[in-house]
């Protein structure tokens, strides 16, 4: 191959443009070094989405704590609550605790 008939092949056409010299760099300072990059946006994205689905579940465990607090309206519930819960107890009562050992020997 000579060099007039590389200059006259279509794709050095194209890729000795200006433009497309001039593109070319830009396309890749843009999709890899660039504070606002491909990558960065991905980074973004992903954390977008953990953020989203930390929302999702702090959402599902307000709406159990406003059930929970709407259930002890109730001074039973709310005396079965403390017991359960904090190990409270009345006056002139003995509670007894009593742990299973769930390793077998």
């Amino acid at each position: 191959m000579s060099l007039n008939s590389i200059k006259n092949n279509r794709a050095f056409k194209i890729l000795t443009n200006t433009f497309v010299l001039i593109f070319i760099p830009f396309f890749v300072w843009m999709l890899f070094f660039d504070e606002n990059s491909y990558l960065v946006h991905r980074k973004f994205n992903q954390e977008i989405e953990d953020l989203e689905s930390t929302i999702s579940f702090y959402k599902i465990k307000i709406a159990e704590d406003k059930a929970t607090i709407k259930k002890l309206d109730d001074s039973l519930q709310l005396e079965r609550f403390a017991r359960e819960k904090y190990l409270m107890k009345k006056e002139n009562e003995d509670i007894y605790i009593i742990e299973f050992d769930t390793i077998k020997k």
